[in-house]
């Protein structure tokens, strides 16, 4: 019997794993407003809603958000929200969108000092959730 010697394979390297990089925190903002829409939607007791613009907060600019919302029967909503002004590791940035959703499930429609001029919105006129917010809990 002919035994051949086969050539000796070197081991190959295991490949080395990157250490999971965490989410920037502007980013983290983005995406978890992103990801509410449809909860948008069912506070506003809309049909679907999509979240267009998002800008987080920083220590010279309040954070933002447009949502278009759209009712059973095709009407269209275009909402301008404004956040707080804050540190990208600040944490009322993470409550923002649950503002949106609390004025979406008792204000839409509403009006009060919390509508602010906003010439970067479609009607020009954006909803200060952070005022709002502050009125609501001065009222009761």
């Amino acid at each position: 019997m002919d035994t051949a010697l086969l050539p000796a394979v070197p081991l190959l390297p295991v490949p080395a794993r990157r250490p999971a990089v965490p989410q920037d925190t502007a980013q983290a903002f983005v995406t978890r407003l992103r990801a509410s829409a449809p909860a948008l939607a069912a506070a506003a007791g809309a049909e679907s809603a999509v979240v267009r613009e998002v800008v987080p907060p920083a220590r010279h600019r309040r954070s933002r958000c447009r949502v278009v919302l759209r009712s059973s029967g095709g009407v269209q909503t275009d909402l301008t929200f404004l956040g707080p002004v804050s540190s990208a590791a600040a944490a009322p940035e993470r409550a923002f969108d649950l503002l949106i959703r609390a004025w979406l499930a008792s204000e839409l429609g509403g009006g009060g000092d919390w509508l602010v001029p906003d010439e970067d919105s479609p009607d020009g006129v954006a909803v200060d959730v952070t005022a709002w917010s502050a009125a609501a809990r001065s009222a009761d």
